[in-house]
């Protein structure tokens, strides 16, 4: 039986080089126990895995598996690593087959990773606390896989710009002085406690609250009562929830006006007589729009552009910097990409709206350059008001989302390009809808036959677009 340590709970080089030499010996996973140092260390001597003898490769994609799965709490992910690096020598595609167990298994762990580091993202609240006179912050949170690591990036780009800490029981991860760093984890009594900000923040939350659209189990599935405790919001989600149905009653009940930006989505004829300069009064109001910060660094609100009863508008996901500087969509490489593909799809780009899920350019400075930062999901909330009222004013007969972000800005919600691509479906809206992906991301790719292929695929969806509008007026 051969015993193995490894240094720590995500030490993948170890566990890598441990595996290798006891795959290379033909050391079958029966006869192999790992273990963390410090786990268990009085009762079993570990054992030097013996030198390798040949060599041997794994598919890049098992590397990436391992990498992820590894930060994994399960004691049993080092056995089931080492279970499929075993079983791959033999079937180097064994990966592929999603209904093996052991696949399938790994790919649950990766999973259970990828979520726990989305909630981090999500539920992460900063709290000020001054340090020699100077502003700091701090949050706390409680992991459940040890993603403290892997979820510090995000919040670099984020907050680049201030010094932070987040705290959790295993591992603590500090941005200071442009730098980052790592410490052992600290029990809960070491956060701090609420600050002033926290209280304009309930106020806000509270503020934008609709009951009418409160889906209870949706939300907890997104945020688990287990993250309450830590968010400052969360002494308002019960008494909001139990008193959101007679809210919602008084709401219907009261048959306010409409908002002004929705006074034309009451029903799609009437979308249809909507006078001509509509689209503008709509940009003049969109001009003024604060629902977000992104507005403080952006040049102009770039709101959308095209006829004001076009049969198709297509939804890019925010303006770049050309479109920031001339205040108009797509004018920049993508806008260009775009206009070779509508019209090898047979789409006259005059004949259609366009615009984006976010009106405002988000992006990093890096000296004289401005780099895209892809929006956030409050961002694509906040900015949906102008969506709807835009799609209300055109009332369209296909919506066309160019991207994942316009995707959930079209669909409202997180939406997979791969499984939705190239076919009309229908939103909750009622609106057909197809999605594709961004023609920027045909710009990045290095490859030129990926470049072409790519390319091709762009305006067979394309054309999947110009045949349903065939359609359509056929059958009006």
């Amino acid at each position: 039986m051969e015993i193995i340590k490894l240094a720590h709970e995500t030490d993948f080089d170890g566990w890598r080089d441990a595996a290798r030499r006891l795959v290379l010996n033909d050391v079958a996973p029966s006869n192999v126990t790992w273990l963390v140092d410090g786990d268990q260390s009085e009762l079993f001597a570990a054992t030097a895995a013996p030198a390798p003898t040949g060599q041997f490769s794994v598919p890049r994609a098992f590397v990436e598996l391992a990498q992820t799965c590894i930060l994994n709490r399960d004691p049993a992910r080092f056995d089931l690593l080492y279970r499929l690096l075993w079983r791959l020598r033999s079937n180097p595609h064994l990966l592929e087959v999603a209904t093996d167990v052991d696949v399938a298994q790994a790919r649950a762990m990766t999973r259970a990773v990828w979520r726990d580091e989305h909630k981090m993202h999500a539920f992460v609240r900063f709290r000020e606390i001054a340090v020699d006179g100077v502003a700091r912050f701090v949050a706390w949170f409680e992991p459940e896989h040890h993603i403290v690591e892997l979820a510090a990036p995000f919040f670099v780009d984020r907050f680049s710009n201030m010094d932070w800490s987040i705290l959790t029981p295993e591992r603590c991860v500090h941005w200071h002085d442009r730098a980052l760093s790592f410490t052992d984890g600290v029990p809960k009594s070491a956060a701090p406690r609420e600050d002033a900000i926290e209280d304009i923040w309930r106020s806000y939350y509270a503020s934008i609250f609709n009951p009418a659209r409160l889906k209870t189990k949706a939300m907890q599935t997104e945020m688990p009562k287990k993250y309450w405790r830590n968010l400052p919001e969360a002494s308002l989600i019960k008494p909001l929830t139990e008193m959101a149905e007679r809210r919602a009653q008084a709401m219907v009940a009261a048959e306010p006006e409409m908002p002004k930006i929705a006074r034309q989505r009451r029903a799609p004829a009437q979308a249809s007589t909507a006078p001509s300069d509509s689209l503008e009064a709509l940009k003049a109001e969109a001009d003024n729009c604060r629902a977000c910060p992104l507005w403080k660094n952006a040049t102009q609100t770039v709101f959308g552009e095209g006829p004001p009863h076009a049969e198709i508008m297509f939804v890019g996901e925010q303006p770049g910097d050309k479109e920031d500087l001339a205040g108009k969509p797509f004018v920049g490489p993508a806008g260009q990409m775009l206009d070779r593909a509508l019209k090898d799809a047979g789409i006259e780009r005059e004949k259609t709206y366009v615009t984006n899920a976010v009106k405002h350019f988000k992006f990093v400075p890096r000296g004289k350059a401005r780099i895209h930062q892809k929006p956030a999901t409050p961002e694509i909330r906040a900015c949906r008001q102008w969506y709807e009222a835009e799609l209300a004013a055109v009332a369209p007969s296909l919506v066309v989302a160019l991207g994942a972000t316009a995707a959930q800005s079209v669909l409202g919600k997180v939406t997979t390009i791969g499984k939705m691509r190239g076919r009309i479906i229908e939103a909750e809206d009622g609106v057909q809808a197809l999605v594709t992906v961004h023609p920027s991301y045909l710009l990045r790719l290095p490859d030129a036959d990926a470049k072409e292929r790519e390319y091709e695929r762009f305006v067979e969806d394309l054309k999947v677009a110009a045949a349903t509008l065939r359609k359509t007026a056929r059958a009006a």
